[in-house]
């Protein structure tokens, strides 16, 4: 039996320059004459392009990192061919572009499972969640791609492809670039194997990538202010209004016991509520408070 034929071409797209007048550009998947086109989130400088290599000629930073980009996806989508093969599945050009797109059935992308968990959060603020931890899942997405878009050359990886190895990097990432306390990198890799652990009991996933790393946080020692310094901050003028505001908030936790989560609801309330104060919570905290 014949075999069907499969190539990964890419190219740019001339007659439709970006707005900083780079082409960009795009990849075809062919398998038995159909074929399915994404573009990339990549572009290049037209004189820079050489179709018959398929990559920029460039010498430059950005010609390097193009290249080596072309040169990963080349290899993912001729390895994701190699699998639908193993596997047995039914092979297309749109099964092929599917898989790495994290629409396949059986494979799971990192990005597209941890923010289909970030928005599933995001509905749930003001219930489930307070508006600080869904940015903090946020930011630990955001963090979590620029490390595998440097360290991988991609823009998104099967979630498979989550190891140990990933693990210990985003670890390093978080404190040497981004200079983050060891506390805070713990609620960081928290919220990273929060989404692990969801993709392990959704049989997303067979590996735990994180079995065998623990984090120990470190014990703070808060200190308590006095009276006296309460007081002061209470009576300090400020000629910035914004830093008003942040004091009367400060002192307003201070003597209701409030938490600065609970307050920030209550002044979304009363901003997005054109009928004044509400019945609810932010009533009775503000009562209390008078």
């Amino acid at each position: 039996m014949e075999r069907k034929r499969f190539s990964v071409l890419f190219f740019i797209k001339r007659s439709k320059l970006l707005k900083n007048g780079e082409a960009p550009v795009r990849v075809r998947v062919t398998y038995d004459r159909l074929y399915v086109e994404l573009q990339l989130k990549r572009s290049v400088k037209v004189p820079l392009w050489s179709q018959d290599k398929e990559k920029s000629i460039g010498k430059d930073r950005n010609s390097v990192e193009l290249n080596h980009y072309i040169d990963a996806l080349r290899v993912k989508f001729y390895q994701i061919y190699q699998d639908l093969e193993l596997e047995g599945k039914i092979i297309s050009a749109r099964a092929i572009v599917n898989r790495y797109q994290g629409k396949d059935e059986t494979f799971k992308t990192l990005y597209n499972v941890f923010k289909e968990h970030n928005d599933n959060c995001r509905k749930l603020i003001g219930t489930d969640y307070a508006d600080i931890t869904v940015r903090r899942y946020d930011n630990c997405l955001k963090y979590l791609m620029e490390l595998v878009k440097r360290d991988y050359k991609v823009d998104d990886m099967l979630l498979r492809e989550v190891n140990g190895e990933l693990v210990r990097k985003f670890d390093l990432y978080l404190k040497a670039e981004k200079h983050c306390a060891q506390n805070t990198v713990i609620r960081y890799m928290k919220c990273f194997k929060k989404v692990i652990n969801l993709a392990i009991a959704n049989e997303w996933l067979t590996k735990n990538p994180f079995a065998g790393i623990k984090f120990h946080e470190v014990e703070v020692n808060k200190q308590f202010l006095s009276q006296a310094e309460i007081n002061r901050i209470w009576q300090k003028e400020f000629k910035i209004e914004r830093l008003e505001l942040v004091r009367d908030v400060f002192i307003f936790c201070v003597y209701t016991f409030v938490a600065l989560t609970n307050v920030c609801l209550i002044i979304n309330k009363l901003q997005t509520n054109n009928k004044g104060i509400g019945n609810g919570l932010e009533t009775t905290y503000l009562h209390h408070f008078a």
